[in-house]
């Protein structure tokens, strides 16, 4: 496992941390599982192999969760014609879109280090997607982060990381300076990204869909677990300025 020691640090410390939501604070498969069980009961009662277009969607999701057109491809996976896909794959949408999971299980020592962080610094939660789902996603965890933005609900996919507009306005809601932010998120195109658009750090999570990712853009400091990353960031945190130093 990654040894927790903090690397180098120079400037001043974060005045707070952000944290993303998927295969960060959960594991995403739990949700995507859930959600193609629905969409799969709707196929059902569309008159469809209900199991069959569960596991094709399924599949298509392990292959990439955030990539379009899921359930186009995995209703042309069980053999519906393409020409019928215009009537079906709207109200399977809405399946998805409408699985509202009862509980979702946050990765272990979750909570008790967003608890340690809540009890230092401001923390906050960007993440990308349907406002609807990552409301219901972040609802069925459990979890309490007092500021919350969904990029999708500043204008859209466009607005999803690495643009920095979400992490700005987060930043603001939380009253911080967006350099003076630590990110914390599995993805270094997405959550090292972002940090790194607004002069900030970021904590690198190696775990869920994108834990073989290469290290590109390199983050401060990369790690195996979220209370690994909330240890670096609460050692950073405590640590006096460096004095001659600018802000990281």
């Amino acid at each position: 496992m990654t040894d927790p020691s903090a690397p180098p640090w120079d400037g001043a410390p974060p005045l707070g941390v952000v944290v993303d939501l998927d295969d960060t604070l959960y594991p995403q498969a739990e949700y995507l599982a859930g959600a193609a069980v629905a969409v799969g009961r709707a196929a059902t009662r569309l008159g469809l192999d209900g199991d069959a277009v569960a596991g094709a969607l399924a599949a298509c999701l392990a292959a990439g969760s955030d990539a379009g057109g899921t359930i186009d491809r995995a209703l042309l996976a069980v053999g519906v014609p393409e020409t019928d896909l215009p009537g079906l794959v709207p109200p399977l949408v809405t399946a998805f879109t409408g699985h509202a999971p009862a509980r979702l299980s946050p990765y272990p020592g979750v909570e008790a280090a967003l608890r340690s962080l809540l009890a230092v610094v401001p923390v906050g939660c960007l993440t990308d997607g349907n406002p609807d789902i990552q409301a219901a996603k972040f609802a069925a965890t459990g979890l309490e982060i007092p500021f919350v933005v969904v990029t999708d609900a500043l204008g859209g996919r466009a607005m999803r990381k690495p643009e920095p507009a979400g992490l700005t306005a987060l930043a603001g809601r939380m009253g911080v300076p967006a350099g003076r932010l630590l990110v914390i998120g599995d993805r270094p195109g997405k959550d090292v990204a972002v940090a790194a658009a607004v002069g900030a750090r970021a904590v690198r999570i190696r775990q869920g869909e994108y834990a073989s990712a290469p290290d590109v853009p390199q983050a401060w400091a990369v790690v195996d677990s979220f209370p690994a990353a909330a240890a670096l960031a609460l050692s950073v945190l405590r640590r006096p300025a460096v004095a001659g130093h600018s802000s990281g």
